[in-house]
């Protein structure tokens, strides 16, 4: 009996260790970019910052966009415990229209992919008039 007593003890300290490793856990301030209304040729760059809440170093794998017009740009080294960093999104906004685009981050921590998402809408930048020729009020 007191060898399973011991057995019964030891299994559930090892339940508590392994509970409470529960590894990198990543944690976004928030996962909607709202560009709002822009004009077209913008800057068009967003910004999206996280936190390792885990206790395990947490690795960005890939972060990949939904389109060519989207370009990601993340950290590649580890992000210790407690640690935050951002992940930075360029949307072309030469197009004019609604922004509707998807960004996944894929990574080592539990829930291994997030998904970031970006919206708004682009008008097109008023032409702007080119000076008018004056005309030679004199006459000869």
């Amino acid at each position: 009996m007191k060898k399973l007593n011991l057995l019964l003890t030891m299994l559930f300290v090892s339940a508590l260790v392994v509970a409470q490793s529960n590894g990198p856990e990543i944690k976004f301030e928030n996962t909607t970019y709202d560009y709002g209304v822009i004009e077209q040729n913008s800057s068009g760059v967003s910004e999206f910052v996280f936190t390792n809440v885990g206790n395990e170093p947490l690795v960005l794998s890939n972060v990949s966009a939904s389109c060519g017009c989207t370009v990601p740009e993340w950290p590649k080294h580890p992000i210790m415990p407690g640690q935050s960093a951002s992940i930075k999104v360029k949307y072309d906004t030469r197009r004019v229209g609604t922004i509707s685009k998807a960004v996944t981050v894929f990574s080592n921590a539990a829930t291994d992919r997030v998904m970031l998402r970006l919206k708004g809408s682009i008008t097109a930048t008023p032409e702007s008039k080119l000076p008018e020729k004056p005309q030679n009020l004199m006459k000869q």
